[in-house]
């Protein structure tokens, strides 16, 4: 497992290439790969900085709009050959993207319609061997945002991940892993094929209905069970990314601290843990 930076972390503040210039610079193995500007420079020039910079590509975003309309959709699904092409040559042959856990369409009929989109992406990623994640969402405030509830406990996502396609699995965040009551043994259930990336952060100790999803602190500072988490990855055999996603609690922060303080506190959780970060 090695640590990457997220843009989060810097509250957007850094573009690309400068935000993998950033990563390296402070000391991350590897980076989050902004994926419009990466493909505009290419992908001999992007694997060219990455080699450059001894830094290895964590994760690409999932280009495919599939939250809005069929006609959205439509419009954004031939971005998604050109998209898995370069994630494949840049040997980064992960997506990702999140599900809201509630929503204004009731649940079996929203259901039936991401299972569609996402099973047609992921026969377009296949063609690359690009895998997809999906999110699933914990916070309280989330579930009840909209009428109907979504898919937010992690087997009942993992159950659909398999649904939508053999290259399909989770984005697993550990914030969303604990408000959502996940266990290691949901971690171990899922196994190494269907963890697809991971989001590293920490929750305060506060109430379901006074959490809140921008709220985050550092890895270490609160009370999530990240010892458990980390054991539960190497038990799986997790070697890929665990980007360092912090929404709010580095905002005032200059990017170049937050983004250290982000993997400073990040490697004290990992020697606590007692597992190697590559």
């Amino acid at each position: 497992m090695f640590l990457a930076l997220n843009s989060v972390l810097l509250s957007g503040r850094m573009h690309w290439p400068e935000f993998a210039r950033l990563a390296a610079r402070v000391g991350y193995p590897g980076t989050d790969v902004m994926l419009d500007a990466a493909m505009q420079a290419g992908a001999p020039a992007t694997n060219d900085l990455l080699e450059q910079l001894h830094i290895k590509p964590a994760v690409l975003d999932f280009p495919v709009e599939f939250r809005k309309d069929e006609k959205a959709f439509r419009d954004s699904v031939p971005k998604l050959s050109k998209a898995a092409q370069f994630a494949a040559a840049i040997h980064c042959p992960r997506m990702i993207t999140w599900i809201m856990p509630s929503s204004t369409t009731p649940k079996a009929e929203l259901r039936a319609l991401y299972k569609q989109r996402f099973a047609e992406s992921a026969r377009i990623l296949a063609e690359s061997d690009v895998r997809l994640g999906l999110e699933f969402l914990g916070p309280l405030h989330l579930r009840k945002q909209f009428p109907y509830e979504f898919i937010w406990k992690m087997p009942e996502m993992l159950e659909f991940a398999k649904e939508c396609g053999p290259n399909v699995g989770l984005l697993l965040d550990s914030w969303h892993w604990h408000l959502a009551g996940a266990t290691t043994q949901d971690i171990l259930n899922a196994g190494r094929e269907r963890i697809v990336h991971v989001h590293f952060n920490d929750a305060p100790d506060l109430p379901p209905d006074q959490i809140r999803d921008d709220h985050r602190l550092l890895p270490g500072e609160g009370v999530i069970n990240l010892t458990g988490f980390l054991k539960a990855l190497q038990t799986i055999g997790y070697t890929d990314a665990l980007s360092v996603e912090v929404f709010g609690r580095l905002k005032d922060v200059p990017p170049e601290e937050a983004a250290r303080m982000g993997l400073e506190a990040s490697l004290r959780v990992f020697r606590k843990a007692g597992v190697p970060e590559g």
